[in-house]
């Protein structure tokens, strides 16, 4: 352990993040073969290959799937051990960022974060990731650093705020009967819908409450993004169901009107979470703060 060249450690990391020796080279600003031989020394060192190759791509093993995380963390607290007393120098900031969040949220405050971070940090790069269909766990163990939703997390370790809260609307396009006039409950129900569902359901929580109300509604079609869903809308004679701030953008530019549900809702929570190892990281902070601004707005 004496002569144990820690450096490996980054550079694991940087394999398990990119799942690719060239793209773990091109973060770390070395050349692919360094990176492949590194990536000999990491599997002599484990006994394990690491990343096995499928095709064209490569993939972790079962085993750096289990240390992914744990890999991951001790990274970030050596680099806050190693740089505490600096100041956060966003000029020279080399780091990639993943933040997960649904289409709508993208959308909405992506062209202004992206703007901003490249002109206070230019060498961060930002994977924007779309909201998995199961609950991955996926801050815990490292793949994700932001994430934005409206469920707040189950897991203790992960911190979380409410940053926003934003209200449904139903949207349609100008030519379409409920744009015009008192949306009653029985109007919503006697339109045609469109639903946003990544799992492709054809049912969400609105018939419910029709249900309570002994009214049922037509879904002609579930889209897997509220983006989708608005242009489906913007070209049918089709009602879908979206948050009003969140998609604020879309539904300008489909030029879309907007009607307030017949119902009684609460409003949706707009909830940003981490884990708790960030909690100190200050480009991570910076960040978050970046994002918690944008979403404010």
């Amino acid at each position: 352990m004496v002569h144990l060249d820690l450096n490996l450690l980054t550079a694991l990391d940087a394999l398990l993040e990119e799942n690719s020796v060239a793209g773990a080279a091109e973060r770390l600003n070395l050349s692919a073969p360094a990176m492949s031989r590194t990536l000999g020394r990491i599997r002599r060192l484990t006994g394990d290959q690491i990343l096995v190759r499928t095709g064209r791509t490569m993939i972790p093993t079962p085993h750096a799937l289990a240390i992914r995380g744990e890999v991951h963390d001790l990274v970030q607290r050596a680099r806050d051990v190693l740089e505490r007393e600096h100041e956060l120098d966003l000029a020279n900031l080399n780091r990639v960022f993943s933040v997960r969040a649904h289409d709508a949220v993208t959308a909405a405050i992506g062209p202004r974060l992206l703007a901003t971070v490249r002109e206070q940090a230019p060498g961060v790069a930002i994977r924007l990731l779309a909201e998995a269909t199961t609950d991955t766990n996926e801050l815990r163990h490292g793949r994700v650093d932001l994430e934005i939703g409206s469920t707040e997390p189950d897991l203790p370790e992960i911190t979380h705020i409410t940053v926003a809260h934003d209200r449904l609307v139903a949207a349609v396009a100008p030519g379409h009967p409920c744009a015009t006039g008192d949306l009653t409950a029985t109007r919503f129900a006697s339109a045609d819908h469109v639903i946003v569902s990544r799992r492709g359901r054809l049912r969400d929580p609105l018939d419910d409450i029709l249900d309570d109300l002994g009214l049922r509604r037509r879904v002609v079609a579930s889209a897997p993004s509220s983006t989708a869903a608005l242009y489906m809308a913007a070209r049918t004679e089709l009602l879908v169901v979206v948050p009003e701030h969140m998609c604020a953008p879309t539904l300008r530019a489909l030029d879309l009107r907007t009607r307030p549900l017949p119902f009684a809702l609460s409003a949706m929570p707009i909830i940003l979470a981490w884990h708790q190892r960030y909690d100190n990281d200050r480009a991570h902070t910076w960040l978050r703060t970046l994002i918690h601004q944008a979403l404010a707005q």
